[in-house]
């Protein structure tokens, strides 16, 4: 089962990529899982604790390891306003709107259903926007909405379903425990990998740097954080979140050997792109058995027919696209608005507000979170509208897919949002630092090459080329310091220098088809040759 549903997802890759319509890689997914569902035997039933704890950590942690502080801080308080305030509002808006709309589910499950809904999947909306780019600026600060809303709106619903199974809640207490639990996982996420690194460094410093024991290290991490926090009654969560914040910055004063980021950023690409092809997967797999229930749910719940099943998931949808729609006006003219002399546009605020609001789709988080619903009550009777809230969430994730893969590439052709002001010319700063500290370390090892040496002279020949080089990007990065006519340039010598390496790769080829190179030395040239050109290619992409 596990191979087959591996085979999919890189089978669902190759189906969106050689279609030559915009398909959103989700829906793709989705619609392969119920494919396999209705031609194979298949029976997924995973127990909801272990389903949160496969798939949830590694990705909250790699979405806090990742995601670019200096941005996220820079814009803070929209973000803080999407991921905070409106997880609340959508909670508080939506819970009372489904408990009227629905009479057959309870006020304490309609908030549960609402707060796993209020996390939005910047994954879904990367794959919509695709080929129509959302401006930089702007899917940071859905990167950023996105990671704090998981663990915000997961404890929300975490204690709504506390609430349906005891018959209790209190704000007043849930307010204080929601501060504990998240106070406390954050600081064991933060404690943990802390600790972690430290006793790494140590071992690192008295064995060496192997860098397939630090990819393990590294994906045990979350798993650690999490089942430490949830042992505790805090927040598995948040430890998972701060976890990969904090492995971020341990990054930064660790000074991992280079083959280590490579091979770790490349396994972690592939587990974020297993893990939430599965999950869609997953949700495709249960359509065939939920859509056979149907008048089942219906029957049990009270409701007429399917098309009345149909409009509440269409009436859900445009109520949660409404709140959000609402809530971000409110939070940008607050925020990145407000001021004079901010340097967003503001000739631009209506369509950023409905790229803003038509990218809040629902996901990988809302359907984890959704299938965790327990099976009974605390009496051992059945969770009230179980097959009915799954049901219904399902559906508004697949309708947002549907709306945002159809609005927001509209939206988002040619659409351009300013970056802040601290953001603009750093890489040319940067660039120029690197290069003359550069310039400094080889004139130091320039001085100390010793005169009376056999190889001496052939070390200072390669000194002075080194230098020469450096010099040569200093003085034309100063000299066309900015303009777009240097911009181009430089892209164009990209171009240039990246079709000379594919040609370099081809000769070698070549070469060891006509058993003119042995494999080794083939590989190591090959190898050579990749790395340059990921760097150039990745440049290329910023």
């Amino acid at each position: 089962m596990v191979l087959i549903l591996l085979l999919a997802v890189t089978v669902s890759s190759f189906i969106v990529r050689l279609s030559p319509v915009a398909l959103p890689l989700p829906l793709i997914q989705i619609a392969t899982g119920a494919i396999i569902a209705s031609f194979s035997p298949f029976d997924v039933s995973l127990d909801p604790s272990i389903f949160f704890l496969l798939f949830i950590p590694p990705l909250l942690f790699l979405d806090g390891w990742r995601i670019p502080k200096e941005a996220f801080f820079l814009d803070m308080k929209p973000i803080l306003m999407l991921a905070i305030g409106l997880v609340i509002f959508t909670v508080v808006g939506m819970g009372f709107l489904i408990d009227w709309l629905i009479p057959a589910i309870p006020l304490p499950v309609a908030f549960a259903l609402a707060a796993i809904l209020s996390p939005t999947d910047p994954v879904a909306v990367s794959a919509i926007a695709s080929k129509t780019p959302i401006p930089p600026r702007l899917m940071h600060i859905l990167e950023g909405e996105s990671l704090l809303n998981d663990a915000s709106g997961l404890v929300c619903f975490r204690f709504a379903v506390l609430a349906a199974l005891t018959g209790n809640f209190s704000l007043a207490k849930a307010s204080w425990t929601f501060m504990l639990v998240a106070g406390g996982g954050a600081l064991i996420g933060i404690v943990l990998t802390y600790t972690i690194n430290l006793a790494n460094r140590w071992l690192i410093r008295q064995t060496g740097e192997e860098p397939g024991v630090q990819i393990m290290i590294s994906l045990l991490i979350p798993f650690a954080a999490y089942l430490t926090a949830e042992h505790l009654n805090t927040s598995g969560i948040l430890a998972a979140v701060t976890a990969g914040v904090t492995m971020h910055y341990s990054d930064l004063t660790g000074h991992t050997l280079a083959a280590t980021r490579m091979q770790r950023r490349t396994v972690w690409d592939t587990v974020q792109m297993i893990l939430n092809g599965i999950m869609f997967m997953l949700l495709g797999l249960q359509l065939p058995r939920i859509l056979e229930s149907i008048e089942e749910i219906a029957i049990d719940t009270g409701i007429a027919s399917l098309a009345h099943l149909s409009a509440y998931i269409v009436c859900i949808t445009f109520a949660l696209t409404t709140l959000r729609l609402i809530w971000v006006w409110a939070s940008l003219k607050l925020t990145l608005f407000g001021k004079k002399g901010n340097v967003a546009d503001k000739k631009s605020f209506p369509r950023l507000l409905l790229v803003t609001a038509f990218a809040g789709v629902r996901g990988a988080i809302t359907l984890a979170g959704i299938l965790t619903l327990p099976l009974t009550m605390l009496d051992g009777t059945d969770f009230p509208a179980r097959d009915l809230v799954i049901f219904l969430a399902m559906g508004v994730i697949l309708l947002s897919l549907i709306v945002a893969s159809i609005a927001l590439p509209i939206l988002a052709a040619g659409f351009e949002f300013s970056e802040p002001v601290a953001q603009i010319n750093k890489e040319t700063v940067a660039r120029n630092a690197a290069a003359s500290a550069a310039i400094r370390r080889v004139e130091d090892l320039y001085r100390g090459i010793p005169n009376d040496q056999p190889e001496s002279l052939v070390q200072m020949e390669a000194a002075m080329h080194v230098i020469e080089l450096y010099r040569r990007r200093l003085a034309h990065g100063l000299r066309q310091n900015g303009s777009s006519h240097h911009i181009r340039e430089l892209d164009v010598e990209r171009q240039m220098r990246i079709e000379a390496l594919r040609a370099e790769r081809d000769q070698l080829y070549q070469l060891r088809l006509n058993r003119q190179l042995d494999d080794v030395l083939h590989r190591q040239l090959v190898h050579e040759i990749d790395l340059i050109e990921t760097a150039l290619t990745k440049q290329k992409q910023h």
